[in-house]
């Protein structure tokens, strides 16, 4: 549950660093920080969808 806590932390702050780029006008770094975000961000949520739905046991059969 760590791990999916800290790609979230990061995929939050990518989505601030899409933001402050954009006001730069930065896009190549703007493309860079979104792709970071959408893979985090994915990441994180299927492995805290995982981890909720297999009961807290990380995929260990019962």
């Amino acid at each position: 549950m760590f791990v999916a806590v800290t790609m979230l932390l990061v995929a939050i702050l990518c989505g601030l660093a899409v933001v402050r780029e954009l006001r730069r006008k930065n896009l190549f770094a703007v493309g860079f920080a979104a792709i970071s975000m959408a893979v985090f961000g994915w990441f994180s949520i299927a492995t805290i969808v995982t981890y909720i739905s297999s009961g807290g046991t990380q995929g260990i059969p019962m």
